[in-house]
């Protein structure tokens, strides 16, 4: 199937073919007539599954064809989503395939001054992308009115919740028209969110890309047995002997990327982290320095790598095993986009096995180990405190102890001989 198939209009297929797309992914051929039906939807599905486009295209060409009114412009879709970097993509994604409508975009975040968001504001748009904190901030100002909405996008839902923003989006909720058209999209299904989409959607059709099939098979997957000591020589390895132009490194904590990137400049790897603790300004800097080539390894944790995009990402490196399964098919799913091809190489430590048998048991893949490495793990490493056996004295490990009780004589009070 193409997307000349799905219904859309001229000036949205004119700009799919200048940014070379032809054919729709899984998600984008399921939902797009769904919602061209003016339905509600429901989607499951990963990051790197191009869901993007699955709800921008329809939601430009239903305002686009909309009668034109003159006047401000009134906000008619709004898009809320858990991350800065992940609210500046789905923009961008807005301002390329919208090109040609005529149509205004704009994004609003925290983290920086609200004057040019608010400026942006002034001049009207008809698509917002926003941040929860922001968007209630603004609101709340007088800057944003929510009673023109027609289009609600709440993107990874269950990333949401964890991040604790469950009161601010029933905060929006109670601020928006009954009459709209809604779409909701999670990852996972826990009965949080099915209790939440419930809440959002009213006559509604489901989309569901398993896990495994947003873990695309174009991803070449590998496992690296590693003691902990060895993992930053490993990773300078593969960085010195991989022909890859850009390597995105997952670390599972912010001070663990800072070690990182501090260990591969001592080696004269010129690498940069975003996490949550670096201003946006730091963030999106850094960014745009991976994208435009101008540094090749960039180191992430999960939360800020929502909404990293790079059309040529040539490795990710698990530097770090997530202990959650789900979010390994999210990591993986940043390379081999499209139709390109890609690599995903992941780091295990003794400890990490569990989460690597739980990543398995979820892709219902077994992934190749790579042992033809100079840092292959022999198992002489000592094991991590929390997992040694714990001694009660000078006991030996593995004797119960002598919990009999003992007589003793009793002391004669000197006050009373008797």
């Amino acid at each position: 199937m193409t997307f000349n198939e799905l219904g859309l209009i001229e000036p949205i297929k004119k700009a799919l073919r200048e940014k070379g797309y032809t054919h729709p992914t899984p998600i984008q051929q399921q939902s797009i007539p769904i919602l061209l039906r003016g339905k509600d939807l429901l989607g499951v599905a990963q990051t790197g599954t191009g869901k993007t486009a699955a709800f921008a295209l329809p939601i430009l060409q239903q305002i686009y064809m909309q009668p034109k009114r003159k006047g401000h412009r009134l906000i008619k879709a709004l898009i809320v989503t858990p991350t800065r970097e992940l609210a500046i993509q789905i923009n961008d994604n807005f301002t390329a395939y919208g090109k040609f409508t005529n149509l205004r975009n704009t994004v609003i975040f925290g983290g920086v001054k609200q004057g040019a968001q608010t400026n942006e504001l002034r001049k009207g748009v008809d698509i917002l992308v926003a941040t929860p904190g922001r968007l209630l901030d603004l609101m709340s100002q007088g800057y944003i009115s929510l009673n023109d909405i027609e289009y609600f996008v709440l993107d990874e839902a269950d990333h949401m919740l964890d991040m604790g923003f469950i009161h601010d989006i029933k905060k929006l909720l109670a601020k928006l028209p009954r009459k709209r058209q809604s779409l909701f999209f999670s990852a996972t299904m826990p009965p949080s969110i099915v209790s939440l989409s419930q809440k959002i959607l009213g006559d509604f059709e489901k989309v569901s890309i398993t896990p495994k099939q947003a873990t695309a098979e174009r991803v070449d997957q590998g496992v690296y047995f590693v003691t902990k000591k060895n993992k930053i020589k490993l990773l300078i390895h593969l960085l010195e002997t991989k022909d890859a132009d850009s390597v995105l490194v997952f670390s599972r904590t912010k001070h663990g990327a800072d070690k990182i990137v501090r260990l591969l400049g001592r080696n004269n790897i010129h690498a940069a982290a975003i996490h949550g603790n670096k201003s946006q300004n730091a963030r999106q800097r850094a960014l745009k320095h991976f994208k435009d080539g101008d540094i090749r390894v960039l180191v992430a944790t999960d939360i800020a790598a929502r909404g990293i995009d790079v059309s040529d990402l040539s490795l990710v490196v698990n530097y770090d095993l997530p202990n959650v399964s789900e979010t390994y098919v999210h990591r993986i799913g940043r390379t081999g986009r499209a139709k390109a091809s890609g690599v995903a190489l992941s780091f295990c430590m003794m400890d990490e096995r569990p989460y690597l048998r739980d990543i398995q048991k979820l892709i219902n893949q077994k992934i190749p180990v790579i042992s033809d490495h100079p840092f292959v793990d022999d198992g002489s490493e000592e094991p991590p405190k929390e997992l040694q056996p714990k001694r009660t004295g000078n006991r030996p490990p593995g004797r119960k102890p002598d919990r009999r009780k003992r007589f003793r004589p009793k002391r004669k009070n000197p006050r009373n001989p008797r």
